[in-house]
């Protein structure tokens, strides 16, 4: 795994909702290793543990990593806090990202929180793709619009049906042709899009969410079920060995 510590700038700093915010850290060396998938420690001041963040954007040329990110503690409402210029210290990149391939027809699904790490594989593969996003309600939705501007087919599906499609995103899957899926989200919905994947008999992989406090593999924290190719259970690392996987692989 190649990974590195680095010093980054804050350049760009946006709230999208009540609780979710939008930073872009100026980091060129980091951002040229990155693929999507693939996820930075963030370190915090005070704080023992880094905080784990899905990267949401790779400017490779610009030199610069984008995350989207929800508060869901102090360290992470102390992070949107911080102001425009600050120096930020990552740990990047980390894991295994998304395995892209241009030729294939790409379902992208993302759930809540789980859709920003969908953004990049979207801007990589362009106009192959169909992107489903779920949310609660219409507050909750977030870059729909990013989506819109890679050149994906781009579907929004709430839950209460205050915005969009009334219904779960495999209903609007199950819809659409596609060669390939990538979820991100809650564990139901990556359970039904398993499903849904089997259904049509095509390779899926799953980004799992998971609380780490390494990232590399050297607390154990973020053990979680696998099977291998014999279909025994084993525990691996979400931080390692992931937090891309087959979903075949893991067990919901």
């Amino acid at each position: 795994m190649k990974y590195d510590s680095k010093i980054c700038k804050l350049v760009k700093a946006e709230k999208l909702t009540f609780d979710v915010y939008d930073f872009t850290l100026h980091c060129p060396e980091l951002a040229v290793k990155a693929v999507p998938g693939q996820f930075a420690q963030i370190y915090l001041p005070g704080h023992t543990l880094r905080r784990p963040i899905s990267i949401c954007g790779i400017d490779k040329e610009a030199g610069n990593l984008r995350f989207v990110f929800q508060i869901r503690g102090q360290g992470t409402a102390e992070l949107a806090q911080l102001p425009l210029e600050s120096a930020v210290e990552i740990l990047a990149p980390l894991g295994n990202g998304f395995p892209l391939d241009p030729g294939k027809r790409t379902l992208l699904v993302g759930g809540g929180i789980g859709t920003p790490p969908m953004l990049g594989c979207a801007d990589a593969l362009r106009e192959n793709v169909v992107a489903i996003l779920g949310f609660r309600s219409k507050d909750a939705v977030i870059l729909e619009q990013d989506f819109k501007k890679t050149g994906a087919k781009t579907l929004v599906a709430t839950d209460d049906g205050t915005y969009g499609f009334h219904g779960l995103v495999t209903e609007l899957a199950g819809q659409e042709q596609f060669d390939v899926v990538f979820a991100c989200g809650p564990t139901p919905m990556l359970k039904a899009v398993r499903a849904l994947a089997e259904q049509r008999n095509v390779p899926c992989f799953l980004s799992l969410e998971e609380r780490m406090a390494c990232g590399i593999g050297a607390c154990l924290g973020c053990a979680t079920p696998l099977l291998d190719e014999s279909g025994c259970q084993y525990f691996g690392h979400v931080c390692k060995d992931g937090p891309v996987f087959e979903s075949s692989r893991v067990v919901l």
